[in-house]
């Protein structure tokens, strides 16, 4: 049986005429840059987190390095974050002459470890961010308790967690803002690049919104060196059109996660675990294999699709080695590197799909090669 890693056009023809229709509006609107329609989605996102403000843009990584340049931090400051992450986490710290500090992740849990931030702590500290990988809330409450008690920024990258909670609190409303990325594979995706900043801070919002807008403050009247980070129409009209279904597609996300704990039950692969008194909304289910190349070329051999997040951790990136960074530095983060495999996993996978994805796994030699 071929089965995908993920399916956009199952996605896509559930709502056929729900985005077709907004697709169509947009054309005939020639609505294409700027106008309503991105207000219409701003203002429903942020109702849906429940932020006073959400600031769209082009996409998840231009609204990290936006916020960076809007809260002031550049050369000669430091930033804390996950050892395990895509590579924008780390990226936008050094494109804003700051110099990125990683931490450890936790082993049950994949995101930043706060019982190691403190150490990592230096005077020329001015934020945190923390990622809800894998749609995974961080510890939000222990992290946001460190960063009070140092006088830290927090952002949270919320590229993978649209609709995770924590203690009934939704990931994006706990720091001092929020990077989301709605590229098509996301939860909550576009049919293009596309992401947006959210945040109770008005100051910080209106900032942001001057930087992607070249920096101007009503048309011409130019503030500031800005960018062009704009949201098209056309992906505003079909995230409009997505939104309204984010609560079903996340409640089957997570129903076939729990499909998958069970049937991977009589397997050796490590199933993800979910943190007490909070929501995972599985952007992705990760398992964890001693002999991950093996598992999955046998995998892709019988026309099942899975993928690595990610093969390599931070630090020990190309881009990272005038660090020195050594895996003992991060003895989760090295280890897991080389164990995790994302199964396929969305909303439209069928009970059947997963039967054959663990039937496949559990014909191997359980005592030899798994964990």
């Amino acid at each position: 049986m071929k089965i995908p890693f993920v399916d956009l056009h199952a996605q896509y023809l559930s709502i056929k005429e729900e985005v077709d229709n907004a697709i169509a509006d947009t054309i005939r609107e020639t609505a294409f840059i700027g106008g309503g329609r991105i207000k219409q989605f701003e203002e429903a996102f942020a109702a849906y987190l429940g932020v006073k403000h959400v600031v769209a843009c082009a996409n998840g990584t231009d609204s990290l390095e936006m916020l960076m340049q809007a809260m002031g931090i550049g050369k000669g400051d430091e930033v804390i974050i996950p050892a395990l992450s895509w590579i924008s986490t780390g990226e936008i710290v050094g494109t804003a002459g700051a110099t990125p500090v990683f931490v450890d992740i936790e082993e049950e849990f994949f995101t930043l470890d706060p019982d190691l931030i403190e150490a990592a702590i230096t005077p020329r500290t001015k934020a945190i961010i923390p990622v809800h990988l894998y749609g995974q809330a961080a510890n939000m409450p222990a992290i946001m308790a460190i960063a009070k008690k140092h006088g830290l920024k927090v952002i949270e990258d919320c590229a993978q967690s649209h609709g995770a909670m924590i203690d009934g609190q939704m990931t994006g409303t706990f720091g001092d803002a929020a990077s989301y990325s709605f590229y098509p594979g996301k939860n909550l995706g576009a049919y293009g690049d596309a992401g947006c900043v959210a945040t109770n801070d008005t100051v910080l919002a209106d900032m942001v919104r001057m930087i992607a807008n070249h920096g101007q403050k009503g048309k011409h009247n130019h503030q500031m060196e800005g960018r062009n980070s704009r949201l098209d129409g056309l992906q505003a009209a079909i995230l409009s059109a997505k939104l309204p279904h984010l609560g079903k597609w996340t409640q089957a996300r997570i129903e076939n996660a729990k499909a998958y704990d069970g049937l991977l039950s009589r397997t050796g692969v490590a199933c993800p675990q979910v943190r007490p008194n909070s929501r995972h909304v599985f952007h992705l289910y990760v398992v964890r294999s001693n002999d991950r190349a093996a598992l999955q070329k046998m995998l892709t051999e019988q026309g099942i699709e899975t993928s690595v997040h990610y093969p390599t951790a931070m630090p020990f990136m190309p881009c990272y080695a005038h660090f020195g960074h050594t895996e003992a530095d991060f003895p989760v983060a090295a280890e897991y590197q080389h164990k995790i495999l994302s199964l396929p996993m969305y909303p439209e996978l069928t009970r059947e799909q997963m039967k054959a994805v663990s039937a496949a796994i559990e014909k191997r030699d359980l005592q030899s090669i798994f964990s």
